[in-house]
């Protein structure tokens, strides 16, 4: 059985039914958008007769019961809800541009080719729209909201089309008279007599195309569901930006009298703190997504059915899956999103705890942020039991597997909703443990071929180093603690060792001294008395410096905070170094992963290119 129709409507019908309301727009649809280029050249398209594009419309009524609102500048008294028979899911850029300048008779409101925001009126010069459809683009102009046009810096008047009796004088036609001429007409007759017959051939000519250009449309009936109403909008959707999940969740849950943006961003009338002001008072929150949150809420709920159905003795494909696909995500009922947001925002707080007992202070340290999600629904499952050691000990486990197995890029759904489940049941019955901790496997040739910043193994080896209690060689306190600290002199990078400039005069390669084995986090204050001098002369200067004032002994100390072999940096020894530091940190590497990496040939290692 179809679910849709396709059929031809006058352009002039579709703007009426628009006027009246019984055509309006879901409310997930953006606000009116084009520019006044793109109005002038649809302008064109019509008159000349081209094609520009179908429209998609959906009958009202139906499962997919959207929040609806007139079309941008349409008198929201007269086209009630009470008159929406369908809701314009494709075409709406077109057809209010249309409505603006056809219909309206104050100015449109658009943008100029700077992007600023402008008031126009659109006019036909109708001598030269009578030289032949090849001069429309320069016959169709718009004009300042004053109806005058300048030139000379705005100092002499080139066009005056500010009266009716001005545009007959000059033969500029109104584009807000195209579909009912019978008053321009009357007062040209009046004023100049003598044009009448001209303006009859550019009525013919071009007017009457406008008057009888029909639209090819599109109409999905109302027996479609919500979930694939959105997803043909997101199909159609191409020529602008992509609506989001939360955005077309908004429009869903707004026939529920739930409001999504209040719920998100807060609104201060209404005395509603939102959820993402509230998150972001935690740094490593700072950048979590709405459809992540309600990936997170998804999972949560899914997991919750899952157990419901198997506590009922429901078997196979009768039992719910976890699950945190786009399309669940869709399906998410409104009763489900106000059971589980107070518990996932805490779940996210605990998130935000955890992550800086394991070294990681704001968001751009995270090695992957799709691992937060699943992270917050596990720490909302669990309440305050993570703080458990036993149970602390396997998430940690399962972290940085996730992390150093880098298991946690591209499309990572189905990993989320095995981990959420698995976790949880390993961390309940202390069985089986979870595909990402079995999964997980860092080789220790991948040292050497660390050194994007952006890589999430770089960026997990630098954490993990500061978890295990490095210290900065100039302030001498942790790293942890000076993570948290915001002042310049204390701000914290990850540095070279051996340093860049030393190194080229060795001859040592780029492609080795960049290695994440030659850096580790220490301030901006160290790093500036390293410079480019050799270790063995910046440590001396470190050591001496009246701030600092330490033996060889403890600053050898602060050295192995940092799986630094002191013995072979004070010699100026790169590749003992190397090789020491790569022991010091596979060691730490298993701890946190709770296993032996596998050790392979370095030469599977020799092609790869993760630059810095």
């Amino acid at each position: 059985m179809s679910t849709f129709d396709s059929t031809k409507t006058r352009l002039e019908t579709l703007l009426k039914d628009i006027i009246t309301g019984e055509i309006q727009l879901p409310d997930f649809q953006r606000g009116w958008v084009w520019d006044d280029e793109h109005i002038r050249s649809l302008l064109v398209s019509i008159a000349r007769s081209f094609p520009v594009g179908a429209i998609m419309l959906l009958e009202a009524g139906g499962d997919a019961k959207f929040k609806a609102r007139p079309v941008e500048g349409v008198d929201p008294t007269q086209a009630t809800l009470d008159k929406l028979k369908k809701l314009l899911l494709d075409g709406q850029q077109r057809l209010t541009s249309l409505t603006q300048v056809l219909i309206f008779k104050q100015p449109v409101q658009t943008r100029d080719f700077k992007k600023k925001l402008v008031q126009r009126y659109y006019y036909i010069d109708i001598e030269t729209a009578l030289l032949g459809p090849e001069y429309y683009e320069s016959a169709i102009i718009s004009i300042d909201a004053n109806r005058i046009q300048k030139e000379n810096f705005g100092r002499d008047v080139k066009l005056d089309l500010s009266t009716p009796e001005k545009e007959y004088e000059h033969f500029y036609f109104p584009c807000n008279q195209i579909l009912n001429s019978d008053t321009w007409e009357q007062g040209l007759n009046k004023f100049h007599p003598n044009k009448f017959g001209r303006y009859m051939e550019f009525r013919l000519q071009v007017l009457n195309e406008f008057r009888s250009y029909d639209l090819p449309i599109i109409e999905l009936n109302r027996s479609n569901k919500k979930e694939a109403v959105c997803l043909v909008f997101e199909k159609v959707n191409t020529g602008g930006v992509n609506l989001s999940v939360f955005e077309l969740l908004t429009a869903i849950y707004a026939a529920n009298n739930i409001n999504l943006r209040d719920e998100w961003f807060s609104n201060i009338q209404e005395g509603i703190e939102g959820i993402q002001p509230y998150l972001r008072k935690q740094r490593l929150l700072n950048e979590v997504e709405p459809t992540e949150f309600f990936q997170g809420l998804t999972l949560l709920y899914t997991f919750e059915k899952r157990r419901e159905d198997l506590k009922a003795g429901k078997t196979g494909k009768q039992i719910t899956g976890v699950t945190a696909k786009r399309e669940a995500v869709l399906s998410l009922p409104v009763d489900a999103f106000q059971k589980w947001k107070q518990p996932l925002v805490q779940g996210y707080w605990k998130a935000a705890k955890f992550l800086r007992q394991e070294s990681f202070f704001s968001t751009g340290d995270l090695p992957y942020r799709t691992q937060l999600i699943p992270l917050a629904a596990v720490m909302a499952l669990l309440g305050d039991r993570w703080l458990e050691p036993k149970v602390y000990e396997k998430i940690a486990r399962w972290f940085w597997c996730g992390i150093l197995g880098e298991l946690y890029g591209g499309a990572v759904e189905t990993r989320m909703a095995l981990d959420i489940q698995q976790l949880i049941d390993w961390i309940e019955d202390g069985k089986e443990e979870p595909a990402t901790v079995r999964d997980a496997n860092f080789q220790p040739a991948r040292l050497g071929s660390l050194r994007s910043r952006t890589s999430a193994a770089y960026k997990g080896v630098n954490a993990l180093i500061q978890r295990e209690g490095a210290k900065d060689f100039f302030w001498k306190s942790t790293i942890r603690d000076l993570g948290e600290n915001d002042w310049e002199e204390c701000r914290l990078d990850i540095h070279h060792i051996f340093p860049k400039s030393w190194c080229d005069k060795q001859g040592i390669p780029a492609s080795r001294y960049n290695s994440i084995l030659n850096k580790t986090p220490i301030s901006y204050k160290a790093n500036r008395m390293i410079g480019g001098k050799a270790p063995s002369e910046y440590l001396i200067q470190l050591q001496q410096h009246k701030n600092v004032q330490l033996d060889d002994a403890g600053m050898d100390a602060i050295l192995a905070t940092h799986q630094i072999d002191p013995i072979t940096l004070r010699h100026d020894n790169f590749e003992g170094f190397m090789a020491s530091r790569q022991r010091m940190v596979l060691s730490k590497i298993e701890a946190a992963m709770g296993k032996p990496v596998l050790a392979v040939d370095d030469s599977a290692y020799s092609d790869v290119t993760d630059e810095e």
